[in-house]
């Protein structure tokens, strides 16, 4: 019987794995899909928020902020690239303006540092692209952008290292109440804990209801997204919101931790939380909305379309409590549940040791990570790199200069990757401009070679994403 079990591993289950992993505590982490951060985590705005939207007096708010701080230090400690670039709110009237004032006090009550309401022409001093429409614009200096799905990566992977167990593919069907804990049906056998932590994501609501009566209804809310080349990548310097409404946080234009861009995303309530599949309507939403700061901006550099589903839900603010005995539910992770996340693990802990599990620090645990990334060494560090393993000399992904050697290396990392868009989002093989139409196939054969998976069997990401249908045979003629 483990102590805890954690179902769902996007970064909000990640995270938790990674806090509980620094105590005595046995811990299984139950994933449904083949990999880690394949929901929300893997598509979202990659934003670091700085604390100023959310109402005070919320958890939503509270654990914003504490997030913040935690990420930088986080970042750092476990190599994971984050970029503190800060973030304007966009101002184009006077009702936008008010907004704007009101959410720098919201940001002050909150603990935000560093905010300033700036004229449209100071914001259009540090973002030359910015429309001449804008009047006056919020400043936050504590916001970032950071790599989402690497961030959820290396808490788990540390996570694993300090003795976490990852049970992937393994989807819960039911949780039943016995006298020791927690007996957990799933599609690869029970599972006894004596605590359960929910960090399901757009399924918490499904998984809470197993445990508890009815509290909560998610609503699935689709955001779906341009990512333009790097060409584009240098027409913002900061995180650039239009002002929020009830839909959200509004479409917004932002570089990214790669050297790209980002615009979007729409909002559309959706009835299937994992039917992320990018739509016309949507995409010309975004095109539409995105104008109004920047109107010079053209998609003939976009380079990928993709879609992610928020966990929206009917409550203001986070659901994070106990919602029956021995079981924490950590649902309802909308915006900013990205910036949140560590602070919501810190939260989980403290909420089952109020349950009764005692949860002394461990005497030695691992807490740091540190990576290879080829392109971003010295010419003498790849040189010495080279010399001590020769398949980093091999450039495959030559758009993002990823060698076969920090494929090889993710392949075999603690929590390895089983298909192509797992390597991807490992190694970065196939996020640059061709979006693998080179490598990809290379790194197929990679994987076939170090994982002994046939290529039949071989996956683009998900379960049933095969990119081979079948062999055939030329007969002699």
């Amino acid at each position: 019987m483990f102590d805890v079990a954690i179902i769902g591993c996007g970064v909000v289950g990640a995270a938790t794995a990674f806090m509980l992993s620094q105590r005595e505590c046995s811990v299984v982490v139950l994933e449904k899909e083949n990999d880690v951060a394949t929901g929300a985590t893997r598509a979202n705005s990659a934003i670091i928020h700085a604390g100023y939207d959310p109402e005070p007096g919320t958890k939503m708010a509270r654990l914003n902020v504490r997030g913040v701080e935690l990420a930088q230090k986080l970042c750092k400690e476990l190599d994971v690239p984050y970029i503190q670039n800060g973030s304007l709110v966009l101002a184009f009237d006077e009702t936008d303006d008010k907004t704007v004032e009101k959410l720098y006090h919201r940001g002050v009550e909150n603990g935000v540092p560093g905010l300033e309401i700036i004229s449209g022409d100071e914001a259009r001093k540090r973002e030359p692209n910015l429309s001449k429409q804008v009047t006056s614009a919020l400043w936050a200096p504590s916001a970032g952008i950071i790599n989402p799905w690497e961030y959820a990566l290396a808490m788990i992977e540390t996570a694993v290292r300090n003795g976490v167990e990852l049970r992937r593919e393994c989807a819960v069907t039911g949780l039943n109440k016995t006298d020791a804990g927690w007996s957990i049906e799933t599609t690869k056998g029970t599972v006894e804990a004596k605590y359960v932590v929910n960090a399901a994501g757009v399924h918490s609501e499904e998984i809470h209801n197993m445990a508890a009566e009815p509290a909560f209804k998610i609503i699935p809310n689709r955001g779906e997204y341009y990512l333009m080349d790097k060409s584009d990548g240098g027409r913002a310097n900061s995180v650039l919101f239009q002002c929020p409404s009830a839909a959200g946080k509004g479409v917004l234009i932002s570089p990214t931790v790669g050297g790209n861009l980002i615009v979007g995303p729409s909002a559309d309530n959706a009835e299937d939380g994992d039917c992320v599949g990018t739509t016309a309507a949507g995409l010309a939403s975004v095109r539409e909305k995105a104008m109004k700061t920047m109107p010079d901006l053209t998609y003939r550099g976009a380079i990928r379309n993709f879609a992610g589903m928020r966990a929206n839900s009917d409550q203001a603010d986070f659901f994070v409590q106990v919602s029956a005995p021995g079981f924490v539910d950590l649902a309802c992770i909308k915006s900013p549940g990205l910036s949140a996340a560590p602070a919501i693990a810190e939260e989980a802990v403290v909420l089952l040791e109020g349950e009764g599990l005692a949860l002394p620090a461990k005497a030695e645990c691992i807490t740091t990570r540190r990576r290879i990334i080829f392109n971003e060494l010295t010419q003498e560090e790849k040189a010495k790199v080279i010399a001590g393993n020769p398949l980093y000399g091999r450039v495959i992904c030559r758009c993002e200069t990823i060698t076969e050697g920090e494929i090889v290396h993710s392949l075999h990392c603690p929590v390895p990757p089983v298909s192509i868009d797992g390597v991807k989002r490992r190694a970065g093989a196939g996020l640059g401009r061709c979006q693998g139409g080179f490598c990809g196939p290379r790194v197929a054969e990679i994987i076939a070679r170090e994982l002994g998976i046939p290529m039949v069997d071989m996956l683009k990401d998900t379960a049933g994403t095969n990119i081979l249908i079948g062999e055939t045979k030329q007969k002699n003629k």
